[in-house]
């Protein structure tokens, strides 16, 4: 059965390339053209990803993938033709899963939708390779039931926050470089962006509070988690 993707966009030329380009890989395509419509779609409808624009007329990209996400757990990926980091902070608050700039390649666009539904079916999976909780003084990781506790207190962070903590825990006091956490955690193959990757960083310092200095900053190289024990 083919996966259905939903795209959302206001302008019908963006949509008809990704229909294009999303057909011709096999992804059944579904559309809206505003956020409005999409979470009525959503209601009514199972897809295995949304493509979702940011500035749309009834109701913006953000507005409509946080209304979203309390309906179903879809991955999103967000389309802008904004860079600021303002608004990469806000999409991944309220749980996109990656972030495309205007003017986009389809073929990385492809790409990425490919990343992204291959990676949510894995994780659903639940495969763990590792001890399924992580303790260190007040800080808690539970792999298996995908939470984080501060203190005895339990942290909503968002899916990618989830995704970084996980991979750098497993990995703790191990140098990982930005290439490696970019292909790891995101999954596809390194461009030179560096913005993803360090947005996320300062959200999870200030999911984490007090132990946020347990992720280190390895200049010219990347991240490290560090503990003691």
């Amino acid at each position: 059965m083919a996966d259905k993707i939903l795209v959302v966009d206001d302008e019908d030329k963006i949509r008809a390339v990704i229909r294009k380009y999303g057909e011709f890989e096999g992804y059944e395509i579904y559309e809206a053209s505003n956020g409005m419509d999409a979470v009525e779609l959503c209601r009514e409808n199972d897809y295995n990803l949304i493509i979702m624009d940011v500035m749309m007329p009834e109701l913006d990209g953000f507005s409509a993938c946080g209304a979203i996400k309390k309906i179903k757990d879809i991955p999103v990926i967000m389309l802008s033709a904004r860079g600021e980091e303002y608004d990469r902070i806000h999409g991944f608050e309220v749980g996109v899963d990656d972030y495309v700039m205007k003017p986009f390649s389809p073929k990385e666009l492809m790409m990425r939708i490919n990343v992204v539904i291959n990676r949510n079916r894995n994780s659903s999976g639940n495969n763990l390779d590792t001890a399924d909780v992580f303790t260190y003084e007040g800080l808690e990781v539970n792999f298996t039931a995908r939470t984080v506790s501060v203190d005895g207190k339990r942290i909503d962070m968002s899916p990618k926050e989830y995704d970084l903590l996980f991979y750098m825990v497993r990995n703790r006091n191990i140098a990982l470089t930005r290439e490696q956490l970019i292909t790891e955690v995101w999954g596809y193959d390194y461009y030179g962006e560096d913005r993803t990757l360090d947005t996320h960083v300062k959200l999870l310092r200030n999911s984490l509070g007090p132990y946020r200095e347990l992720l280190v900053t390895l200049r010219g190289v990347g991240y490290r988690f560090e503990v003691t024990q």
